[in-house]
């Protein structure tokens, strides 16, 4: 016999973890100034790139000195550029406790083949020791672990006159959380995270630091001409002014300006990691109150408001071998999904088998809350099916 539904669905069912959910209001007509079938290096062009720039400034609240450009290839193409153009003069500390860790940890050991790489790393769900890192060396890390749901509290552990370059990966971060922007000399995230925008492209912020390292090292490895920030030895600051190296969507970029403007009239970075905090504190007081599941970073002061990842706390499930662990989880899944109540919320592929919902700016709270009953149910419903089998 199947369990009681609960009576009510959320309004908008998206909790992707990228794309994700567009800003509440949003259709297509929010497109209809788009500067389409002009090239982006017209002046109209140029104007509305330069615009996606300023106005990410100003809702980030960047130092006046710290440049901003657009670039190819999303948060992905973002911090593989500021690898590939800034590491190599020092040793670096790569911090991972995810897969995306994982990665720049493997672009700068194995694809860059840097002599000095050392990896401090910890599972999901926890932290690697902050205070291990050498301010004399560079450092790399995620500010938010979109696949584990932990986040570093903050930058104190950052030391203010440290030698090294901080490269900080802030895609989920980004317009969700307090970053420290003093401590932070490159930082990268994409449109189609905390704004809701369209993939494809990504952003990359540089410190005075950042710029003077590109404009003294001349990286020992063939440079792709979509990395190249210099010319001459010097930075193209057309780059950092809307000229991007490659050919932008203007479409996209029409999209990321509504989302921004979306984000001013709401009352701006406080209010949007307000909504993200009201969406994770729904999440918790579920959990709380929940006897299967738990979240998967056990520290709270590290536990992400954007990519809320949730482990499977009943001991019939640690008892299952790992795939029936996914298979689980996947039809959990299937279920909400087929019930229109909450679309994408399994886990990445890497991480341990659970759920992750997306708590960023642009999800009602009122749709976070109006999910959580269906995971309840969902749950539920597989292990009355996995015990009929």
């Amino acid at each position: 016999m199947s369990l009681a539904q609960p009576g009510a669905r959320p309004r908008n069912p998206h909790f992707s973890s990228g794309p994700c959910s567009k800003r509440p209001g949003w259709s297509p007509d929010a497109l209809g100034g788009g500067y389409l079938g002009r090239s982006h290096r017209t002046k109209g062009g140029q104007a509305k790139l330069a615009e996606v720039i300023e106005r990410s400034r100003d809702l980030l609240g960047l130092p006046a000195d710290y440049l901003l450009a657009i670039v190819p290839a999303s948060d992905t193409g973002a911090m593989e550029m500021a690898l590939w153009s800034l590491l190599g003069p020092r040793g670096v500390d790569m911090l991972a406790w995810e897969s995306f860790g994982k990665t720049w940890y493997t672009d700068a050991a194995k694809h860059l083949q840097l002599q000095d790489v050392r990896l401090l790393e910890a599972e999901y769900g926890a932290l690697p020791d902050l205070g291990a890192v050498d301010p004399a060396r560079d450092c790399v890390f995620t500010w938010n672990g979109t696949t584990s749901g932990v986040c570093v509290p903050h930058g104190d552990w950052i030391h203010a006159g440290r030698e090294g370059l901080t490269i900080c990966d802030a895609t989920s971060a980004a317009f969700a959380m307090g970053l420290a922007w003093d401590k932070l000399d490159a930082v990268t995230w994409s449109w189609q995270k905390c704004l809701g925008g369209e993939a494809g492209h990504g952003m990359l912020a540089l410190s005075p630091r950042a710029v003077a390292r590109l404009e003294s090292h001349v990286p020992a490895w063939p440079m792709p001409k979509v990395f190249r920030l210099t010319k001459g030895g010097k930075l193209n600051r057309e780059i950092f002014a809307g000229l991007t190296i490659n050919t932008p969507s203007m479409l996209a970029a029409e999209d990321a300006l509504d989302s921004l403007r979306w984000a001013k009239e709401i009352g701006g970075l406080p209010v949007l990691m307000a909504r993200s905090q009201a969406n994770l504190a729904a999440v918790a007081e579920w959990v709380a109150a929940c006897d299967w599941a738990d979240f998967l970073a056990q520290d709270p002061a590290s536990r992400s408001s954007t990519s809320i990842c949730l482990a499977i706390a009943d001991p019939w499930f640690s008892s299952q071998a790992r795939e029936a662990q996914a298979a689980a989880v996947d039809r959990i899944v299937a279920l909400v999904e087929g019930a229109g109540a909450g679309l994408d919320i399994g886990p990445h592929r890497d991480a341990p088998p659970g759920l992750r919902i997306w708590g960023g700016p642009t999800v009602e709270t009122a749709d976070m809350a109006a999910l959580l009953p269906w995971l309840d149910w969902a749950y539920g419903e597989m292990k009355q099916e996995r015990a009929a089998a």
